[in-house]
């Protein structure tokens, strides 16, 4: 029998007390990850998750009815202009989204001097920087360089004081970049667009230009009345042969359309970006509140947590669905009432989960100690008390996710979900058309994605809550 040279076969004692063959253990997250990772359902989750953000991301890239090149030709057939209408009718939340991931995904991966962790912090704290002002904008409507940077510098303000970096030049520094960035974008996107998805294949058919379409070459409102309830792979013909009777502009539905001639697949893919936006927006919103909720009344107890609990018992009682359906019908029906609705009703999870985590934390010596030093309070509840505590949110956060995801296609279903934006929830209220025939791709492919996603969020909060929990991980054992 060999052994390795590096490990001997038997160690004395001092050898022992000295460390040698010992393996260096894990820590706590590396663990529970790797515990994570080990079940077959979890990595089916991120895998689905991976793929439903990917599209959320690149759906503008790979679904779009706008030609990725258009070639501009004379009556000889000569190119005279060559054109890309996919990126000049790129919105503001298609570019952010396409630098956040060409840009942090590196950033993240690479192996850089500065811990990873410290990166996504950073990251984080810009990408809420960058959507922040997005919002402002869109809200105010502004139209013109001066405008886009006075929302940028406003927006801008009160990150100086929440982001990670200790250094207060390198602080300075990248607030102003991500603001002189953001609005750089807003300004180069604050112009009106004539969308006319018609007039490309006019183009090719009078054989003024040639158009080159990425790989789903349908926009998700772009609409054909005369090709509404087409089965899945029905062939449309936009042009006439050339002369060596290749047909020119031939596209295809893959999925099918619906009842107003709107391709499925291409609303299915920008549909990956609703579901996901509402998810996560509106249980980070709901995880901030309940955590300084949850946070106070664990810490101080007493009148404190008996007044702040009868609040939590208040937004307990309100139902959430019918909350958003009388919203829907007084407010504006977009993304961002959705988002701060669901947000704002829904953190009493993570505030319970929460205060009961600094009720068994506040007498602990790190925090006596805490304070004994004179530490502020949001020093010792979100510096040293959360870290200590987060881990029941985070298990509650992704059933959260998923609720999320439901009550937004459910909301859609009842044709009271945000206007002029694709949704699984409305291709599936589709599914019965207006003489009450069932069409099938219409049920099957959106609800297939539906029941996917939440699945996929539920099942990893149930490997994070396997995993983390010490008494699940003993009775498995």
């Amino acid at each position: 029998m060999t052994s390795s040279p590096t490990t001997p076969l038997a160690i004395t004692g001092i050898d022992a007390m000295r460390g040698v063959g010992a393996v260096q253990a894990k820590g706590f997250w590396a663990d529970a990850w790797g515990r994570v990772l080990s079940r077959w359902t979890a990595r089916f989750a991120l895998l689905w998750i991976g793929v439903v953000g990917f599209f959320a991301i690149f759906a503008p890239l790979i679904a779009n009815g706008h030609p990725l090149l258009l070639r501009q030709l004379d009556a000889d057939g000569n190119v005279t202009a060559t054109s890309s209408p996919l990126v000049e009718n790129l919105v503001p939340a298609d570019i952010f989204l396409l630098l956040g991931a060409l840009v942090g995904i590196p950033l993240l991966a690479l192996p850089l001097p500065v811990p990873r962790v410290h990166r996504f912090a950073v990251l984080f704290i810009a990408s809420v920087q960058t959507g922040v002002t997005a919002i402002v904008a869109a809200i105010v409507g502004v139209e013109t360089w001066q405008a886009c940077m006075i929302v940028a510098g406003a927006s801008a303000l009160p990150f100086l004081f929440v982001s990670p970096i200790e250094r207060w030049l390198a602080r300075i520094a990248t607030v102003v970049a991500v603001a002189a960035l953001v609005a750089t974008v807003l300004g180069l996107s604050a112009r009106p667009r004539l969308v006319n998805f018609e007039a490309y294949a006019e183009q090719e058919a009078a054989g003024e230009a040639r158009a080159v379409f990425t790989l789903i070459p349908w926009s998700p409102n772009q609409s054909r009345t005369d090709l509404y309830l087409e089965p899945p792979g029905t062939l449309v013909k936009d042009a006439a042969p050339d002369d060596a009777g290749t047909p020119i502009g031939n596209r295809r539905f893959l999925l099918g359309t619906d009842a107003i001639g709107k391709d499925v697949l291409s609303q299915l893919l920008w549909a990956c970006r609703l579901s996901i936006s509402i998810g996560l927006v509106s249980t980070g919103l709901a995880v901030m509140i309940g955590v300084t909720v949850g946070a106070l009344m664990g810490y101080f107890g007493g009148w404190v947590d008996l007044l702040l609990y009868r609040v939590v018992e208040v937004f307990m009682a309100i139902p959430v669905l019918f909350l958003l359906i009388v919203a829907a019908a007084v407010l504006p029906r977009n993304t961002y009432v959705m988002m701060g609705i669901i947000g704002c009703v829904t953190w009493t999870g993570a505030a319970r989960f929460t205060r009961a985590e600094f009720m068994k934390l506040r007498n602990q010596d790190f925090v006596q100690a805490a304070r004994a030093l004179g530490l502020p309070l949001r020093s010792i509840l979100f510096k040293h008390m959360l870290p200590n505590g987060v881990t029941p949110v985070l298990v509650d956060a992704s059933f959260a996710i998923a609720a999320a995801i439901l009550a937004e296609a459910t909301l859609s279903y009842l044709g009271l979900g945000p206007e002029g934006q694709p949704s699984w929830g409305k291709l599936l209220s589709s599914a019965t058309n207006t003489v009450g025939d069932f069409v099938w791709w219409l049920a099957i492919f959106p609800g297939l994605a539906i029941f996917l996603t939440v699945l996929a969020y539920n099942l990893l909060g149930e490997a994070l809550r396997d995993a983390i929990d010490p008494k699940l991980r003993k009775a498995a054992a």
